[in-house]
């Protein structure tokens, strides 16, 4: 099928469109659940809108531990219904939707006490392996092993002797979690939904007690459409609330922010063969393997300041070092942390006061006509709330529907992924990139990578790689301004990239290069080139200066130092 390419034009073509005539579902909020909602709902034949305040992924979606997992905690909760479904849906996402994104990750999770602790937590990961083979989608991934602690230094021998009597391995998976948003969005508009970023709804349109559509502002040309639809989705995550409040009904449930924050570390400074999972008094830690890089987290605290930019303080970056260092023979210091996120979980309120025991399940409600409201879950069940969402929506359409069908639908990319990647020897050959280079687009665009290495024969300079991060060619960030919808620069060194987190400098020196490939297809002057590369240096120090205070409070005031808008 064709691809889509969600540039300049297209976002201003999408927005008319959606304002022209009355569409079957509009879907408020593009993080993985509300991008998932519009892909199932344009593939039952719907017709469809995707309009988001910021960017894709621009919330919690691109701030996650990056995992696809069935969630092993949840079954010591006794959660057997919850991990059943994520394991399903971890094995279609390896094996069959995304195959190109989403990989197979190993985790060592050390045993501190004998006899007991293996039996107790060899029985579980145990039934965690048999749930998912019962399902049919275990077959990617290896069964889990019991380790003596001498196999386990062998494995990971960043470990502490005194730190563990023997270990468990098992597999799960993992994926960057913006990339995938962002390939959902592009598959949703290859099937024809309309889509549109730094689009944000100031108020919904209401005929008595009905909700008939939204006005959206458009927040980089300015002015305001009303786009109306049948039914409206609203899938804004932590937003869920404040958007409710816009109709006056704050809905059957309440959505609590939890923070999670994550460090990001070079390889060579944890050496290991495989991920770790840890055991705190509150929750897990797991340092996962990231390319040439570790991610530590993370940490699980109440967050009531601001959605848009949680900051991680002084205080969550201690926690983390502290606890990581406690199995760590060589401790990791504050000079090893390249990069600092942080993120914010959409929890269903109401259930426990601690936030690491509200559920993680989801709920989907109908409070008024016209409106359909879905929050709370996790990243691996996103296409299972999606398709609870559309099931709402459909009920209120005076119409009949065809049942959801994502279950069968690739991402863009995924179709030919496999045959590429065997033959990305010759693909090296053919294009003189270094076949490193062609399994590292491969692992990023999937059968798309096509696209990038037609851009490259055109100019061969985009073959390069991009200034002060040489993991990226400079062809990707000029196409995340034509084909993924990237409006400022800030889209590309976060999300579309990963430069603001696994550089030391944050990106800072990589921002003028990064902008003045940009700028053809956005059409930037010097001026705008200037005013993108300030503002995110600017965004950069208030993030550094925000992770040397000593609280929330502080650190969140320091983040909002920032502008959060680019000026045009």
């Amino acid at each position: 099928m064709r691809t889509a390419t969600l540039g300049p034009a297209q976002r201003a073509e999408s927005l008319a469109s959606m304002a022209e005539r009355e569409l079957d579902v509009l879907v408020v909020g593009a993080g993985v659940v509300g991008a998932g909602t519009a892909l199932d709902a344009q593939t039952r034949g719907l017709s469809t809108g995707l309009v988001e305040a910021r960017d894709w992924a621009s919330g919690t979606s691109s701030r996650s531990s990056k995992l696809i997992h069935g969630g092993l905690r949840y079954l010591e909760m006794l959660d057997f219904a919850l991990v059943r479904e994520a394991l399903k849906e971890r094995g279609l996402l390896l094996e069959r939707l995304a195959p190109h994104l989403v990989k197979p990750v190993p985790f060592l999770y050390p045993l501190q006490h004998k006899g007991w602790e293996r039996l107790y937590a060899g029985s579980g990961v145990a039934m965690y392996d048999a749930m998912s083979m019962a399902r049919g989608h275990g077959r990617g991934l290896p069964m889990h092993r019991h380790l003596t602690r001498s196999h386990a230094l062998r494995v990971a021998p960043c470990l502490k002797k005194d730190a563990l009597v023997g270990a468990l391995q098992y597999y799960d998976a993992q994926m960057d979690d913006a990339r995938y948003v962002t390939n959902l969005v592009r598959t949703a508009v290859a099937y024809g939904a309309k889509a549109a970023n730094r689009a944000r709804v100031t108020g919904f349109l209401r005929e008595g007690e009905r909700v008939v559509g939204a006005r959206v502002q458009d927040v980089e040309a300015g002015g305001e459409y009303e786009i109306r639809a049948k039914q409206v989705v609203n899938a804004t995550g932590v937003w869920t609330d404040d958007t409710q409040a816009m109709v006056g009904e704050r809905g059957q449930f309440h959505v609590r922010a939890s923070k999670g924050i994550h460090l990001v570390v070079p390889r060579d400074r944890i050496h290991s063969t495989t991920g770790l999972i840890l055991r705190t008094e509150k929750s897990v830690l797991f340092v996962i393997p990231w390319g040439r890089h570790w991610i530590v987290g993370t940490t699980d605290t109440d967050w009531d300041l601001d959605k848009a930019h949680p900051a991680a303080s002084s205080a969550d970056i201690d926690y983390l070092l502290e606890h990581v260092n406690s199995v760590l023979a060589v401790p990791l210091t504050r000079d090893d942390v390249q990069g600092v996120y942080a993120g914010l979980r959409p929890l269903l309120a109401g259930e426990s006061d601690a936030t690491s025991k509200l559920s993680r399940e989801h709920t989907v409600a109908h409070p008024v006509p016209g409106l359909v409201v879905v929050a709370g879950g996790k990243y691996t069940t996103y296409r299972v709330m999606a398709k609870d969402a559309v099931d709402a929506a459909v009920h209120g359409l005076d119409m009949r529907v065809a049942e959801c069908v994502t279950e069968d639908v690739p991402l863009l990319g995924a179709e030919g992924y496999r045959a590429l990647w065997n033959a990305r020897a010759r693909i090296a050959a053919r294009t003189g990139l270094h076949v490193v280079r062609v399994e590292h687009l491969l692992n990023r665009y999937g059968a798309m990578t096509e696209e990038l290495l037609e851009l490259i024969a055109g100019d061969p300079s985009l073959g390069e790689p991009l200034a002060a991060a040489d993991d990226y060619l400079r062809a990707e960030i000029a196409y995340a301004a034509s084909h993924e919808g990237a409006r400022h620069l800030d889209d590309v060194l976060t999300r579309r990239t990963r430069i603001s987190i696994e550089t030391f400098d944050r990106g800072a020196r990589s921002a003028r290069d990064a902008a003045q490939l940009m700028a053809p297809v956005l059409g930037w002057d010097k001026d705008q080139i200037e005013r993108e590369v300030e503002h995110y240096q600017k965004r950069v120090e208030a993030e550094r200066e925000s992770q040397r205070q000593p609280d929330d409070l502080t650190a969140d005031a320091a983040r909002l130092g920032a502008p959060d808008i680019v000026p045009l």
